[in-house]
């Protein structure tokens, strides 16, 4: 079932955990590995931070003058960038760990 959370661009929005099956229209489950989210999750801090660039690099130019949106926008990449950050430091950690196990 999916869970009302608020997303990184403030609406809110429905959202699955990663280990939660999704129904397909034939009515067997997927379940959605891990490495596919965390890409997608790469993918959408990457387009925010190209987008927020564009708009700095388009503000520095002249050709908008909509500093709240150019300060939003590099706030939203900002936040996604730690969010990823935070998300590889638990990965390496986690992956640390369990290289300091003995079998």
């Amino acid at each position: 079932m999916p869970v009302d959370r608020i997303g990184i661009n403030g609406s809110l929005a429905p959202t699955r955990s990663i280990f939660e099956s999704i129904e397909n229209n034939d009515q067997s489950t997927v379940t959605i590995p891990f490495s596919d989210y965390f890409k997608k999750a790469l993918d959408n801090t990457n387009s925010l931070l190209i987008e927020a660039d564009n708009l700095a690099d388009d503000f520095a130019a002249g050709r908008t003058d909509n500093l709240h949106q150019v300060m939003l926008a590099a706030e939203k990449a900002d936040i996604a960038l730690q969010f990823t950050l935070q998300i590889r430091n638990k990965i390496l950690d986690a992956y640390n760990e369990i290289m300091r196990m003995q079998i």
